[in-house]
């Protein structure tokens, strides 16, 4: 009886990955996501409640890539599967829930503490491990106070090492992103349809526990985006929780990460949107001939 009861163990494993991943098809469901990613989440539940063996044994011997082979499991889903293996939690499904607590998630990172945690999304405002990998690399990290060039290279190789199974075999540095153009296309088509919008309730900042931060979700190109306002300490301190907007992206090829989009104040950008981090860029784009058309029609 010990061999099966262990046998049924692990793949009661198999039902707690899947009922998460049905969890993500449903709020993406009822936050009018497209109908092949709700569908995707859904494929992949129904595939892993029927698998007969753990699928915990696919991503020992094969990384995500092994995930990645399996029916119905693409790229994407695939790093999702690697990150509720290697956690227990997901952080996409505490996004749409409005239940995401960054701090929590960068106190799994070595040297990394409570403080610190804090200081790194309130200053950077970025609540993901690999958008944290991307700061390390960007040069953002290396501006919070306390973190020197030795720290910033041991949680560069912390990172590498954490997510290194979750994703496909890129250095951070080489990794792409959708255009500037669709970038801000989507902050605008946010901005402009917050009324329209589906809203989740965020649990932080939110006395009085209402369902008010809109949420969109929406592809372009081969790109799939999530946007909202910006919930984090410092939009609240500024009073720009009507400003920033967050925008997460990923690709099948690509891990997820995210921007924060800004009104610039003063400068030659004053008074136009811009991707934090990334103003020389916004600029060429502001300056390219088909945008200079496209504002004089």
């Amino acid at each position: 009886m010990a061999p099966q009861q262990t046998c049924e163990d692990n793949l009661s494993e198999n039902r707690f990955v899947a009922d998460k991943l049905e969890d993500v098809a449903s709020l993406l469901d009822q936050q009018n996501a497209s109908l092949f990613r709700v569908r995707a989440y859904r494929d992949a539940a129904s595939y892993l409640r029927g698998l007969p063996h753990p699928v915990r044994l696919d991503y020992q011997s094969g990384g995500k890539r092994g995930l990645d082979d399996l029916p119905t499991i693409g790229p994407s889903i695939a790093a999702t599967i690697a990150e509720i293996l290697d956690t227990g939690a997901l952080g996409l499904l505490d996004r749409l829930r409005g239940a995401a607590d960054p701090e929590q998630v960068f106190q799994s990172v070595p040297m990394i503490g409570p403080a610190l945690a804090r200081q790194i999304h309130d200053d950077l405002g970025i609540d993901t491990l690999e958008a944290l990998e991307a700061a390390a690399y960007d040069g953002r990290l290396a501006t919070i106070k306390g973190i020197g060039p030795r720290r910033v290279e041991s949680l560069r190789h912390s990172l590498t090492d954490m997510l290194a199974r979750r994703r496909p075999r890129q250095a951070p540095r080489d990794r792409q992103q959708p255009s500037i153009a669709d970038i801000l296309a989507v902050d605008q088509a946010y901005r402009s349809n917050v009324e329209q919008l589906p809203t989740i309730k965020p649990r932080r900042f939110n006395p009085t526990g209402g369902t008010r931060l809109p949420i969109l979700h929406t592809e372009r190109d081969e790109w799939q985006f999530t946007a909202l306002f910006s919930n984090s300490p410092t939009a609240h301190r500024f009073g720009k929780t009507r400003d920033w907007v967050v925008i997460y992206f990923e690709r099948s090829d690509q891990p997820e990460a995210q921007v924060t989009v800004v009104t610039e104040h003063g400068g030659p950008l004053g008074g136009k949107r811009v991707i934090r981090g990334q103003e020389e860029a916004c600029a060429a784009h502001y300056e390219a001939p088909d945008h200079r058309h496209l504002q004089s029609l």
